[in-house]
C-alpha cells in the first residue's frame, strides 16, 4: 500500500474528535445489539438483515445530501483502495452477525480490542512500520489476554469465536484503510463506498431469503440498523479529521462499556470474571504500545532535530 502523506485536519480539536468517536462505538452498540436481536430473537436470515443496513444507509444519505448528490459522492482519488474497504466491512459486518448468534456482546467486543494489536503488526508489511522487540512481546500477551476472555482450554470454546476472529482481522485492515483514505477523499465518499459492496453483493440473497418482518417493532429495529451503521461510520470517519491517530487509538477500549451496557440492557448478560480479566490484559498491553509508540515519534523528533542543527 502506498504511504499516504501526512494528515490534514479540517480543524485541529482533540476533544471533538475523542467526542466523536465515543458516539460512534456507543452507536456500534446499538447495530451489535439489534443485530444479535434480528439474529436470535426472529427469523430473518443474515442476508436480509445486512443487506436492509447498508440500503437505509443509502437512502439516509440520499435524503440528506439528495439525489444530485450521488455522482460527486462517487467520485474518489483511490478507487481500489475504496472498494477493498467497502469490502472489508461487508466480511466484518458478516463475521460479527455470525458470532453474535452465540456469543455475548462483551465476549465479541474483548475479541475486537485485539485490532489495534492486529494494527500494529499489519503496519509493518503494509505501512513500511515495523515493530520493535518490546511491542512485539506486548501484543503477545496481548493475545493470551483474548485466549483468557474465550477460556482457558479448548473443549468450551465455541467455534463461533471464529467469526469474531475474522470480523477483528477485517475491521483491522478496514482501520488502516480508514486511516489512508483520509488525506485523498472527503468523509461523505468514503461513507458512500463502505455502502458498495454490502447493498450490491447481498442484493441477490437477502432477496432470495426475503422475510417479511412480523411486527411493527421488528420493521423499526430492522431499519434501525441503516441508521446506527450510517451514523457510526460517519461519525468514526469525521473523528480523524479533528484528532490524530495517536489521540484516538485507546478509544475503541470504550467499546467495553458501551457493548456491556447495551448486553445487560437487552439481554440481561453480565460480563464474567474471565471476560474481565482478558479485556484488561488487551486493554492494558494496548495502552503500552502507544505508550511505546508516543516514545518512539518522541525519538524520532529529537532525532530530526539533532540532524538539522549539525547541518546548518
Amino acid at each position: 500500500m502506498q504511504k499516504p502523506p501526512p494528515p490534514t485536519y479540517t480543524a485541529h480539536k482533540p476533544f471533538l474528535g475523542i467526542g466523536l468517536m465515543v458516539v460512534a462505538w456507543a452507536l456500534f452498540a446499538c447495530l451489535d445489539a439489534t443485530t444479535k436481536y434480528l439474529g436470535t430473537m426472529t427469523s430473518m436470515p443474515m442476508a436480509q438483515v445486512a443487506w436492509m443496513r447498508y440500503i437505509v444507509q443509502f437512502l439516509g444519505m440520499v435524503t440528506v445530501l439528495g439525489l444530485v448528490s450521488v455522482p460527486r459522492l462517487a467520485r474518489t482519488r483511490r478507487l481500489g483502495a475504496q472498494l477493498v474497504r467497502s469490502c472489508l466491512q461487508l466480511v466484518s459486518a458478516l463475521g460479527a452477525f455470525l458470532a453474535l448468534r452465540h456469543l455475548r456482546l462483551d465476549q465479541t467486543t474483548t475479541i475486537s480490542f485485539l485490532t489495534p494489536l492486529t494494527i500494529a503488526l499489519l503496519s509493518g508489511p503494509l505501512l513500511g512500520e515495523w515493530i520493535g522487540w518490546r511491542r512485539g512481546i506486548a501484543i503477545g500477551i496481548g493475545f493470551c489476554g483474548a485466549l483468557v476472555a474465550i477460556r482457558p482450554g479448548f473443549e468450551s470454546v465455541h467455534p463461533a469465536v471464529l467469526w469474531a476472529i475474522l470480523s477483528m482481522l477485517s475491521f483491522a485492515l478496514f482501520g488502516i484503510i480508514t486511516r489512508y483514505l483520509a488525506v485523498y477523499d472527503p468523509s461523505e465518499v468514503t461513507l458512500f463506498y463502505s455502502l458498495v459492496a454490502g447493498a450490491v453483493l447481498m442484493a441477490p440473497f437477502a432477496i432470495d431469503q426475503w422475510v417479511w418482518p412480523a411486527t411493527p417493532l421488528q420493521w423499526a429495529v430492522l431499519l434501525s440498523t441503516g441508521v446506527y451503521g450510517g451514523l457510526g461510520h460517519y461519525a468514526f470517519i469525521v473523528a480523524y479529521r479533528y484528532a490524530s491517530v495517536s489521540t484516538l487509538a485507546p478509544l475503541p477500549y470504550v467499546a467495553l462499556l458501551t457493548h456491556t451496557t447495551a448486553g445487560y440492557l437487552v439481554f440481561g448478560q453480565v460480563p464474567d470474571s474471565w471476560t474481565l480479566a482478558g479485556a484488561g490484559i488487551v486493554i492494558l498491553t494496548g495502552l503500552y504500545l502507544l505508550h511505546r509508540e508516543h516514545i518512539t515519534a518522541r525519538a524520532a523528533a529529537v532525532a530530526m532535530t539533532t540532524e538539522a542543527a549539525a547541518q546548518r
